[in-house]
């Protein structure tokens, strides 16, 4: 199945124009929420129930929190990018080794910067940084790298998976904000144009193989090092220092709220085994099935966003 999204973009005297057709408007956010029963009653009371017994709650979001904000997932039933075409996303070691497809990325996320960047958060996340603000969420990992948790003005934060508003050079270390590496792509590239047919969940757009050849990447300023988002892709790790962070936060809750997620990456999963091991309550919000039903003593499936904001966190 082929969306076409109708999304194009010029550069021109170093100005960008994206020009996303009615389907990416905001009022589509539900295009890439999957079908769920209605909202239990009785199940948003075992919620309410979970969270105003917990006192040191953790909490871990997935892709399914932002669908609802206009971004698309991976794995949703009918409308995840796995569902909808039959591309998958970059590899570590792909993007790394090679020099045409590190273009044929930083092309696909030139266009779709404009719109992905432009994204906000929706009820969900606010209601997560109201728990935050009133000391009932102790702390929130996310899986993705959208930064609506920030934008949202979350704090007690970490971004399990990296930023795609950072950008990495690969051989000095050294960060920019994506927004200026942006700036030097329109530099780079006054007259070049293209128009893509889709939307990716990390950003980039689905381009052709002739509209890329043009397309000039920059290098370091410090170095001449190689780009790369400060993101965790497929087929690469997670910082163990991050990791042993999160382990730490995770045993000093008393309960953990998975939220969007389907646990199928193991980066995030091996989170609940430790909840598990300390005996810790689970409880899962996410449309559909995951990893971990069987070890959680709450499974719900809604939207985040009408469920979340019905939860007095006091």
């Amino acid at each position: 199945m082929k969306m076409s999204f109708g999304l194009t973009f010029r550069s021109a005297k170093g100005r960008g124009i994206a020009n996303p057709s009615r389907q990416c408007s905001k009022g589509s956010t539900g295009l890439f929420v999957p079908a769920s029963p209605p909202l239990d009653p009785e199940k948003v009371k075992e919620l309410q129930r979970f969270i105003t017994l917990s006192k040191r709650l953790l909490v871990m979001t997935g892709a399914g929190i932002s669908t609802e904000s206009g971004i698309p997932d991976y794995r949703s039933e009918n409308v995840g990018l796995y569902a909808r075409t039959d591309r998958r996303p970059i590899q570590h070691s792909d993007f790394v080794r090679s020099a045409p497809i590190r273009q044929r990325y930083w092309a696909r996320s030139f266009v779709g910067w404009p719109q992905f960047s432009s994204h906000q958060p929706n009820p969900a996340h606010w209601a997560l940084s109201t728990w935050e603000k009133l000391g009932k969420l102790y702390w929130l990992v996310t899986q993705n790298v959208d930064a609506l948790h920030t934008k949202a003005g979350s704090r007690r934060l970490t971004e399990l998976h990296g930023c795609m508003h950072r950008v990495l050079c690969l051989d000095c270390g050294e960060q920019t904000p994506r927004v200026v590496l942006q700036e030097r792509f329109q530099v780079l590239n006054p007259t070049w144009s293209a128009e893509a047919h889709g939307l990716a969940p990390d950003g980039d757009v689905f381009l052709s193989e002739e509209q890329v050849q043009s397309f000039q990447v920059p290098s370091c300023v410090q170095c001449g090092g190689r780009l790369k988002p400060d993101v965790v892709f497929f087929g690469d790790t997670v910082n163990p220092d991050k990791v042993d962070f999160v382990h730490k936060r995770v045993k000093e809750a008393d309960s953990l709220l998975v939220v969007g997620s389907s646990l199928q990456v193991y980066s995030g999963y091996r989170f609940i085994l430790t909840a598990q091991e300390k005996k810790l309550p689970i409880a899962i919000l996410n449309i559909g099935p995951t990893r971990s039903d069987d070890l959680a003593c709450l499974k719900l499936n809604s939207r985040c966003g009408e469920l979340l904001p019905l939860i007095d966190p006091h």
